[in-house]
C-alpha cells in the first residue's frame, strides 16, 4: 500500500489500466498516508477523503465494465484552496473569508476529474497566497516534509509539503512570484509554472497578470502529464490559450540547447551553500549535451522594484477598512499593503508600464541572445524555520520575503515557463532546486530539457519526516 502512495502518477495509471491496481487501492493508500504524515505537516485545508472514496468506487467500476479511461483514471489528485471545488469552501488562507461550498468545479478541477483524477483534499496557503513561508491565520502552520519546524515553502505550502512526503503524485499549485517553484525547492520537488495562459484560472485574479496555475510534482513526467490534462483555452477565462499540450515531455531533451547560467541575476544575494550546489549541478547539462555559459542577463537588477510595486498593489485590495478584521489578518499581509497605501493611482500606472516593458526586454532578450533557456538558482536560501519571512541570518523585515526569491519573480512577469527542480542537499540535509526559465510559450522546451537535467541528475534521497 505504501508503495501504491508513493508511487508516480504515471505508474498508478498504467496500472490501473493493467488491472494491476484498482481505484480504490490506490485512493486508500494515499488516504493512509495522508493519515499517518498529515498530522506533523499539517497540510490539509479541507479533507474530502469520502467522496474520494465515492469516486474511487465509481472509477474501480468503469475499469471493470471496460468503459474508455482517461489518462488520470483513478490517480489521487489535491487543489490548493485558491480554486473552487464543489462542495468545499474556498477560504483562500484568511480568517475574513465568509464561504460557502463552491457551487460548481472550478475549470482546471472539471479538467482533472474529466481525466478520471480523485480528488482527495484541497491543500493549506498562505493568506490570499501573499507570502512564499508557509504559515497561514486560518490553518495555522504546515511543516516541511524533510524537518519539521522548518518552512515548505509558500503560498502552495500544503501541496509542496504533501507531495514531499509521498502522499499522492499530483498536487495543483498557483504561482504569482514563485508560489509553486518555491515550496517545490523548499521541498525537493518539480514545480512547474507554464506560460501565463496556458492553464484556465478562475476567476481570473485582478493582480497585473502575476499569477499562473501549474503541478506541483516528484518528477516532470508527473508535471507534464497534469499539465497536458489542465492547458487549453477555456470561456471563462480570457486569458487562456488555444490548444492543448501533450501529456508527456516531448523529446529532446539537453542535446545542443545553449543553456545560460546567472549564479545572481546581477543583484541577488545568494547563500553559499545554495550557490555551490547549483554551480556543481551545472556539468550534468554538459554531459548531456548542452552548452553552458556564464551570464549576466541585462535586465536583471530592474525587476525587484518593479516586483514589489506590483506586489504591493495587489496586497492593498485585501486590506480591510475595519481594525477587528484587521487584526485577524497575517500581520505581514498588513504590513505589506499598508506600506503601499499610499501610493497614486499615476505611480501604479507607472508601474504597470516598467512592468511591461521588463517582459519585453526578458522575452527579447530570449529572442535574439542565442539562448534557448536560462538556469539559475530555484532561490537564494534553503528551508528556515517557519514564524519568519526571512532566515535569521538575514536582516528582519516585517513583510518583505521577495529579497530571499528574487529569481522567480522575473518570469511570472514576463508571463514565460520555469520549473524548479531538485539538484542536491544542504550539510543540514535540506533540499535545493534548480530553476530552469525558457522564453513565453516555450513550455514544451522547458519541460524537455528538465526531464534530461533529472535523467542526468537524478534526486532519489527521500525525507525524513
Amino acid at each position: 500500500m505504501n508503495d501504491l502512495a508513493t508511487a508516480p502518477a504515471t505508474r498508478m495509471a498504467a496500472l490501473i489500466r493493467e488491472r494491476r491496481a484498482s481505484p480504490v487501492e490506490v485512493t486508500e493508500a494515499v488516504l493512509a498516508r495522508i493519515a499517518a504524515k498529515n498530522p506533523l505537516l499539517n497540510a490539509i485545508a479541507e479533507p474530502d477523503f469520502e467522496r474520494a472514496r465515492d469516486a474511487a468506487r465509481a472509477a474501480e467500476r468503469a475499469v471493470m465494465r471496460g468503459e474508455p479511461l482517461g489518462p488520470l483514471h483513478g490517480v489521487p489528485v489535491t487543489i490548493k484552496d485558491i480554486q473552487d471545488v464543489a462542495g468545499l469552501p474556498t477560504q483562500r488562507g484568511s480568517r475574513l473569508s465568509v464561504a460557502p461550498p463552491a457551487p460548481s468545479d472550478a475549470p482546471l478541477v472539471e479538467r482533472l476529474r474529466a481525466a478520471g483524477a480523485v480528488v482527495v483534499a484541497k491543500t493549506t496557503m498562505t493568506e490570499q497566497g501573499w507570502t512564499a513561508v508557509s504559515d497561514s491565520p486560518l490553518t495555522g502552520t504546515t511543516h516541511n516534509p524533510w524537518r519539521h519546524g522548518m518552512t515548505a515553502g509558500g503560498s502552495s505550502s500544503g501541496a509542496a509539503a504533501l507531495c514531499g512526503a509521498g502522499c499522492g503524485p499530483l498536487h495543483l499549485g498557483t504561482d504569482g512570484a514563485g508560489s509553486i517553484r518555491l515550496p517545490a525547492h523548499f521541498c525537493g520537488l518539480v514545480g512547474f509554472k507554464p506560460s501565463y495562459g496556458r492553464v484556465p484560472y478562475v476567476p481570473v485574479p485582478n493582480n497585473n497578470g502575476l499569477s499562473h496555475a501549474g503541478p506541483i510534482t516528484r518528477n516532470v513526467a508527473d508535471a507534464a502529464l497534469m499539465l497536458g490534462v489542465m492547458a487549453g483555452a477555456h470561456p471563462r477565462d480570457p486569458t487562456t490559450l488555444p490548444g492543448g499540450l501533450p501529456t508527456s515531455p516531448p523529446p529532446g531533451g539537453l542535446r545542443g540547447l545553449r543553456i545560460a547560467y546567472s549564479p545572481d541575476l546581477g543583484h541577488a544575494r545568494v547563500d553559499a551553500e545554495v550557490a555551490r550546489l547549483v554551480a556543481a549541478a551545472l556539468p550534468a547539462l554538459s554531459e548531456a549535451g548542452a552548452h553552458v555559459e556564464q551570464v549576466t542577463p541585462p535586465w536583471g537588477p530592474d525587476g525587484p522594484a518593479i516586483a514589489r510595486a506590483l506586489w504591493g498593489i495587489a496586497m492593498r485590495s485585501y486590506l480591510p477598512a475595519d481594525a477587528e478584521a484587521i487584526a485577524a489578518m497575517d500581520p505581514g499581509l498588513v504590513a505589506c499593503a499598508q506600506d503601499f497605501a499610499g501610493l497614486t493611482l499615476a505611480e501604479a500606472q507607472a508601474a504597470q508600464g516598467r512592468r511591461l516593458a521588463y517582459a519585453s526586454a526578458i522575452n527579447t532578450w530570449f529572442a535574439t541572445s542565442g539562448f534557448d533557456l536560462l538556469v539559475t538558482p530555484a532561490a537564494s536560501v534553503a528551508a528556515f524555520p517557519v514564524g519568519m519571512q526571512r532566515p535569521p541570518d538575514w536582516l528582519a523585515h516585517p513583510w518583505d520575503w521577495l529579497v530571499w526569491a528574487e529569481f522567480s519573480h522575473p518570469f511570472n512577469l514576463s508571463h514565460g515557463p520555469a520549473i524548479s527542480l531538485p539538484c542536491g542537499l544542504t550539510e543540514a540535509g535540506l533540499p535545493v532546486g534548480l530553476q530552469m526559465a525558457g522564453a513565453r510559450l516555450d513550455d514544451l522546451r522547458v519541460l524537455s530539457a528538465a526531464a534530461a537535467f533529472l535523467e542526468a541528475k537524478p534526486f532519489t534521497v527521500k525525507p525524513a519526516l
